[in-house]
């Protein structure tokens, strides 16, 4: 049934609410809990959902290759590739290089630390994946904010907002702009308006959003965020660390003296951690479980309220200080008396493709693999008080660990954490730089000038970067971040499901039939801010396929121009500014800024309504609705 014959005329019948479009409507209800819930991780949701759809093919249509279509996609192939080439460019050390220069000029002026942040990294993010672009800048911000005397929460989120806005300049800078433009095309068949984007379909919009974006961001946003972060961060403050550490002694005679660190971990029990061990002027961080102790050494240990006071029945161990011991670490900034002995204390923020996604933590097993001893853990900007033993990890979680400088510096080359301060001797491959850019820059290019597919063009690149040493192979599979991949796999058969089924036409008919009196930038407005709503519960990526072939139908239906409302919906996607759920940007800043779920709302509300005013009106005024 052709959406356009049945809602083109002003009196439209109301279309048939078949069987078949009620069973993806209740597919889909599924879906959005599965996504608002996070009870299954992304990616399992996604291959559920191939799952569902092909076992009810006969109400679906979805057969099983079109079922796994979602991988053999174009977008989903694209955004593969470009994931790679941003980790290419990472490797280079160019995005932290541009952070430093932004750093020595902004000083101790908040306006200019956000100007700098905000002029560096929405540009990059229009060609590179802006998750990654995040990452990479985390460190570096929070590093400028330290040095300028500023409270990083001031800088983190404006950081976020900024790439997100920062990816709508270009078709490859978000994963949402490019699955939007595979679907405009598949629906080009229907609406002649529509069509796969070209690489720079809607900069000029993009700019418009990205300046008013910023200068919302400089002069009005951090009046709105709370310093939830001292300028200076006093870990001691920050994470109670007062009530969790402590030194113990080895007094003579102990049973402890000539066994090892893992030994004596036993013998303290699962909820006290040993995170260092001091020998006179020595203090080892993290040390490894096979270290020897000896008659005098002072071990700081890392429990929970109720176990610290167990310490003073351990035999041969005295608890000889508490807060003494707490100062220590939380001054432990930088490498001091002990040169690289010394521990540097940090934050790592979980990133979205980690192993330690959904696993519990264990203190010891922590140290072993990354060198580094966990002191604290916050939980979605909260002060994990209770017991972090066996805590489930989830994204966005940050971990207050100290680690010595070498350590710190294979964790920033890691994959499964983001380091929220820049390490004291980065490894980058900065003479491929240019080469990357130079590769970059020919991806662009050829895709602009529509001499190639976006999707060959960008392989091309990935080839060229490994041909070049600017990646090394086994790399290539680390920069991918796979949950994306499934989900886009798994999302786009259920648009394929949505449009044949016709459950896209009801729904598109209900929107007309209720919104279809007002004037039609009002109905473009409603869709953007529906999109942007439905984002925050669910991921861009979903909401570009339930909407934007309803956006084309109800378009159609009120006799407006298609284009412009699937337009829309794209960039209201790619703007999730009311909390830290709806974009992995946000959650990358929660914990190193300290924040709490209303900040994001604080600063984000007044943002989006902006921008949904401005973005509509931009539509209207270069393509006309």
């Amino acid at each position: 049934m052709a959406v356009r014959a049945v809602l083109a005329q002003e009196a439209a019948t109301r279309p048939e609410l078949t069987t078949d479009a009620l069973v993806v409507f209740g597919v889909v209800l599924v879906a959005v809990l599965l996504f608002l819930t996070e009870r299954l991780p992304i990616d399992v949701t996604a291959i559920l959902l191939i799952v569902v759809l092909v076992v009810l093919e006969p109400w679906t249509g979805v057969d099983p290759a079109t079922g796994v279509s979602g991988f053999s996609n174009e977008a989903t192939i694209t955004v593969l590739a470009m994931l790679i080439l941003s980790g290419g460019v990472a490797r280079t050390g160019l995005v932290q290089e541009l952070g430093r220069r932004m750093a020595s000029y902004a000083g101790d002026s908040v306006r200019k630390q956000l100007f700098a942040t905000t002029v560096v990294t929405s540009p990059v993010s229009g060609f590179l994946n802006n998750t990654p672009v995040v990452a990479l800048l985390v460190p570096v911000v929070t590093d400028v904010a330290h040095r300028g005397n500023t409270s990083p929460s001031k800088l983190l989120i404006p950081l976020s907002y900024a790439s997100q806005v920062g990816g709508m300049l270009t078709l490859i800078g978000t994963s949402t702009n490019l699955l939007a433009s595979d679907i405009s095309a598949r629906l080009g068949d229907e609406y002649p308006e529509l069509g796969a984007f070209s690489m720079f379909e809607f900069t000029q919009l993009g700019i418009v959003v990205v300046v008013v974006g910023s200068l919302y961001l400089i002069f009005v946003g951090h009046y709105l965020l709370p310093e939830r972060v001292p300028a200076r961060a006093n870990y001691l403050e920050e994470y109670d660390l007062g009530d969790y550490v402590a030194d113990v002694a080895v007094v003579p005679g102990s049973p402890l003296v000539g066994e090892t660190v893992g030994e004596a971990t036993d013998a303290f029990g699962p909820d006290i951690d040993i995170v260092q061990v001091v020998r006179d002027d020595d203090r080892s961080v993290a040390p490894r479980r096979k270290t020897r102790l000896r008659e005098g050494d002072v071990l700081v240990v890392r429990t929970d309220r109720d176990a610290i006071e167990a310490l003073e029945d351990v035999p041969g161990a005295e608890l000889v200080g508490r807060l003494t011991a707490a100062s220590e670490l939380s001054n432990g900034g930088s490498p001091g008396r002990n040169g690289d002995q010394d521990g540097i204390v940090t934050e790592l923020v979980v990133s979205l493709d980690s192993r330690l996604v959904g696993e519990r933590l264990d203190l010891e097993r922590f140290r072993e693999e990354f060198g580094a001893a966990v002191l604290g853990l916050r939980h979605r900007g909260e002060l994990v008080t209770d017991r972090i033993v066996g805590r489930r990890l989830e994204v966005g979680d940050t971990l207050l660990v100290q680690a010595p400088p070498d350590a710190l510096d294979r964790l920033s080359r890691r994959d499964d954490v983001i380091v929220a301060r820049e390490p004291p001797r980065p490894e980058y491959r900065a003479d491929k730089a240019p080469i990357a850019v130079a590769i970059m820059i020919g991806v662009v290019a050829v895709a602009a000038l529509e001499l190639y597919p976006i999707m060959l063009s960008a392989l091309a690149g990935v080839v060229a970067m490994v041909v070049t040493g600017v990646l090394h192979p086994n790399e290539l599979y680390d920069a991918v971040e796979w949950d994306v991949i499934f989900l886009l796999a798994g999302v786009i058969p259920l648009g394929i499901a949505l449009e044949g089924s016709g459950a896209a036409t009801y729904i598109a008919w209900l929107v007309v039939s209720t919104a279809g009196f007002l004037p039609t930038l009002v109905v473009l407005w409603l869709f953007y801010i529906m999109t942007g709503l439905l984002t925050e519960v669910i991921s861009n990526n979903a909401s570009v396929v339930l909407l934007v072939p309803v956006a084309a139908a109800a378009a159609s239906g009120i006799g407006a121009n298609p284009f412009a409302f699937v337009l829309a919906v794209t960039f209201a996607a790619s703007t999730a500014f009311l909390g830290p759920i709806g974009y992995q940007t946000n959650l990358f800043v929660y914990g190193p800024g300290g924040y709490r779920f209303g900040d994001y709302f604080r600063i984000g509300a007044p943002l989006q309504l902006l921008l949904s005013v401005v973005t509509v009106l931009g539509i209207a005024f270069f393509w006309g609705v």
